[in-house]
């Protein structure tokens, strides 16, 4: 079983954050897909997933986790002390979300933003739709 993780390709902060992912889930669960790629787009249409909706997005058995749902759904299946961070499913969503929304508007400010989507290397190919 995999999940599917959509992510800003434009934003090095979501770059980095995939590249997180990808060194502490060695097994694979997670496949990638930037949000304005054409599977990206596809995947939002199949999900009916809003076109607003400015945030990662993890697809999991059909489920669709946004915000911080998201964010604490990877955390879960990471190796190492990541998997505690699931605990702070126990804040209500509205007050978690609203943390993941300051980050998620000044992501481009803080952090900066690519022309383009960056080509994953070889090793890793087969991890992005």
């Amino acid at each position: 079983m995999t999940a599917i993780i959509l992510f800003d390709g434009e934003c090095n902060f979501c770059d980095a954050s995939v590249q997180f992912i990808i060194a502490r889930d060695p097994k694979g669960y997670f496949r990638f897909a930037a949000l304005q790629s054409d599977i990206g787009e596809k995947l939002k249409i199949d999900h009916q997933i809003p076109k607003k909706l400015d945030s990662i997005i993890v697809i999991e058995d059909n489920t669709v986790y946004d915000s911080s749902d998201a964010a604490l759904v990877i955390c879960k299946q990471l190796n190492g002390g990541w998997k505690g961070f699931y605990l702070f499913k126990i804040i209500p969503k509205p007050l978690r979300d609203s943390m993941y929304k300051v980050i998620a508007k000044n992501r481009y400010k803080w952090f900066g933003k690519k022309d383009n989507c960056r080509i994953p290397t070889p090793d890793i190919r087969n991890r992005f739709l």
